[in-house]
């Protein structure tokens, strides 16, 4: 296997740490990107990987792309990203968790944690036994920031779709509007909710088929089976599951004018973004729609520190701006003809010094 600095996704990352506790069988990969803008904050991803080379490259991929979320997102936060490598069995013990904790502890707050896919509100609570440098706690206050960032990544996405909407199709409501949604678990259950309360049409797709089955039935939705979501034609498709699903097969296999969801590194390549723009296909930006959760967790963090709480309002307005900023983006691409993946990352990269 290459040495991580020889990786494709290697973007002068300022540290890749290997975390490997034996008494606990804990092997974890923590990546910090960039620290230009403060601490580097981002989740932690609990997942079983085939080999070491796909753990390195999520945390290369996801590191950067916090970085770019963060920055985008108005936040004082640099980008970072830790994986845990779960076996099989996806085993998780209290004494796996301590040890993950006490590695963050280790890099003195230049590494902030959060829950991802396979991390809950209860694992971050005990890794805060061991270190301050976490966020997405519990607040039994509900006037306050706290606790699951998964409800408030969704209400972003679910902005961000309206956004959509009306630039590509000229409508100011999803009421109608068609919307196939890959993948229904917090955030994408969330975001078919908030949809469907506005009167879209849905249809559902997770590899989990009975939950997929479940929501359609609460929703008035219709479920297909997971592998044929992308071909459903439909006005908006939105990916809430795992990333890299627009490779050259899923660019061409996507039948809707719009593609706004809530899952990381949606594009396998570079070239994906233009090859979408190409066929007419209005990108939303994934580090951009998706912020909502971060947004939480990083107000949440910094008022935390400083000694005061977050008022849960001021978290919705911050998320509120999401729109705005898809729109800006979208409308310097129909300007000069770039891709809305290319707008945003030159926008990111100057924004963290690169």
């Amino acid at each position: 296997m290459p040495a991580f600095w020889e990786e494709p996704d290697f973007d002068d990352h300022e540290l890749v740490e290997v975390v490997r506790d034996r008494a606990s069988g804990l092997t974890a990969i923590i990546a910090v990107h960039s620290t230009h803008l403060g601490p580097a904050a981002g989740g932690t991803r609990f997942w079983h990987y085939d080999d070491g080379r796909g753990a390195i490259r999520d945390a290369l991929r996801l590191s950067r792309g916090m970085s770019y979320k963060n920055a985008m997102a108005g936040l004082p936060m640099g980008g970072g990203k830790a994986v845990i490598m779960a076996d099989a069995a996806r085993t998780k013990t209290p004494a796996m968790l301590a040890a993950f904790g006490d590695a963050v502890q280790a890099l003195q707050g230049k590494y902030v944690t959060a829950e991802d896919v396979g991390i809950n509100e209860a694992d971050m609570v005990a890794v805060s036994q061991r270190t301050p440098f976490v966020t997405g706690l519990p607040n039994p206050d509900s006037d306050f920031a706290g606790g699951d960032p998964g409800p408030f990544t969704a209400l972003g996405i679910f902005l961000g779709i309206k956004a959509a909407v009306k630039h590509k199709l000229g409508k100011d409501s999803v009421s109608g509007v068609h919307v196939a949604l890959q993948g229904t678990g917090s955030v994408g259950g969330g975001v078919a909710r908030l949809l469907a309360g506005e009167g879209a049409r849905l249809t559902l797709a997770d590899v989990d088929t009975a939950r997929a089955d479940a929501l359609a039935a609460e929703l008035g939705g219709t479920a297909v089976a997971a592998d044929t979501i992308m071909d459903t034609a439909c006005d908006v498709f939105s990916p809430n599951a795992l990333g890299a699903i627009f490779d050259d097969a899923g660019v061409a296999r996507v039948q809707a004018p719009i593609v706004a969801g809530g899952a990381n590194n949606q594009l396998a390549r570079a070239e994906h973004g233009p090859a979408l723009a190409a066929r007419g296909i209005l990108y939303a930006p994934d580090y951009v729609i998706n912020a909502g959760g971060i947004i939480a967790v990083g107000l949440e963090y910094l008022a935390r520190r400083s000694g005061e709480p977050c008022a849960i309002e001021t978290v919705h307005d911050r998320i509120g701006e999401i729109p705005g900023r898809l729109t800006q983006i979208w409308q310097a691409s129909d300007a000069d003809g770039r891709s809305p993946d290319q707008v945003a990352d030159a926008m990111a990269q100057k924004l963290i010094g690169r």
